[in-house]
């Protein structure tokens, strides 16, 4: 079963009046950046990766350097693949742009070994602890007009009542844009919007330096906050170290982060409670059941960041079920010590429109896909309509 070709695709779509803000930018499209691959038995492998930046970098990796070390070889050893190209790389590409086009092929690889097998990829990592995964919804951006603060926070609590009556258990809201006392009536607004049932996560996109961030995090004790992600930038460890230690509210982050090793540091310098990383961006399944055992033997929880398409979607999913409870009990609770799947709330063509079926939550939940592979079928007329030229 070897690797007979490697297809690259950029997706865009504008989001027009529907733009929005997090600390660090303005989000006027969405886009990913996907990956087939086809071995000469004709099965196809879908990946993505490059969740954060424009998608041309990684695509260039693949189509200029990646792809001519890949055909030929069989596809059905993703983890030993992984480990050649790594090697490779190691010397100009142990982060960033490189690992995030390794991601892509390895989730694509792992598709393809499911496919092949009749498998999910859960099945493949030893086994479902769980058959459908409680969904947070991350939303309570900034909008276009957010110097406008009566009207912000009017629908800022109108949009938070939404997601609580859609059925979600759990919310992540944005800040970090706006001047602390701000942000921290936003938190007040939301908390009030939800009641005290719904569990609340805060998003700062690391937009504090360590006293600021104490600052807005001892706020938030008092609104029962489940987690403070990205408080500080992800190269200041230290800072991370000095918030955690300062207040009552865990501390999540890791979405910026790569491979095992990246998190090797995070757990020894004692930074996080909750481990965030993105499989389209951290090395993909291969290095996800390594970054597992090494937050489980921490004590870690982990959640992964989940930013993108539908193939993203599905990915998280397949991971999620094989992670174990941290630490195990009779009954799991979510967020406490058993793991949640992020679903943004935002508009996004890309994860809604590109798979044959959509993700539907029920009762807060959503079903981790039984097909074989990642268990989902991607529409190539959506593909092709958010395709853009390269």
């Amino acid at each position: 079963m070897k690797i007979r070709s490697i297809d690259t695709y950029v997706l865009r779509t504008p989001l027009g009046q529907k733009r929005f803000f997090s600390s660090q930018a303005a989000f006027p499209e969405r886009n990913s950046f996907l990956v087939k691959i086809t071995t000469e038995d004709g099965i196809d492998g879908w990946g993505e990766g490059g969740q954060y930046g424009p998608p041309e970098p990684p695509l260039a990796c693949i189509e200029k350097v990646l792809a001519p070390r890949l055909i030929g070889r069989e596809a059905d050893q993703p983890v030993r693949i992984f480990e050649d190209l790594y090697s490779f790389c190691r010397d100009f590409g142990q982060k960033g742009t490189y690992i995030e086009a390794l991601s892509a092929i390895d989730i694509a690889l792992w598709d393809i070994w499911g496919k092949s097998l009749g498998k999910p990829i859960h099945a493949l990592l030893g086994g479902a602890f769980r058959t459908s995964i409680p969904a947070y919804g991350t939303g309570c951006y900034y909008p276009d007009h957010y110097q406008d603060t009566d009207r912000m926070l009017r629908e800022l609590a109108d949009e938070a009542k939404g997601y609580r009556d859609a059925g979600m258990t759990a919310i992540k809201m944005k800040l970090g844009l706006l001047p602390i006392d701000l942000d921290a009536e936003r938190i007040a607004v939301v908390r009030e919007a939800i009641g005290p049932r719904i569990g609340l996560m805060v998003d700062a996109n690391h937009a504090y330096n360590a006293a600021s961030a104490i600052r807005i995090g001892r706020s938030m004790e008092k609104h029962n906050v489940l987690w403070f992600e990205e408080p500080v930038p992800p190269e200041d460890r230290q800072g991370y170290r000095r918030v955690r230690d300062a207040i009552d509210v865990p501390i999540a982050g890791g979405e910026c982060e790569y491979t095992r090793f990246g998190f090797r540091d995070l757990m020894l310098g004692q930074c996080i409670d909750i481990a965030q990383p993105d499989l389209c961006c951290a090395g993909g399944f291969t290095e996800w059941i390594k970054i597992l055992a090494l937050t489980g033997s921490f004590g870690v929880l982990t959640v992964p960041h989940v930013w993108g398409s539908g193939i993203a979607v599905a990915a998280a999913l397949q991971a999620i079920a094989v992670a174990p409870q941290v630490p195990f009990t009779a009954a799991g609770v979510p967020l406490q010590n058993e793991p949640m799947i992020e679903f943004d709330r935002t508009h996004n063509p890309l994860r809604d429109d590109l798979l044959v079926e959509r993700f539907v939550l029920r009762d807060g939940t959503i079903d981790v896909p039984t097909g074989s592979g990642l268990g989902v079928e991607v529409n190539e007329d959506e593909l092709q309509k958010y395709s853009a030229a390269h």
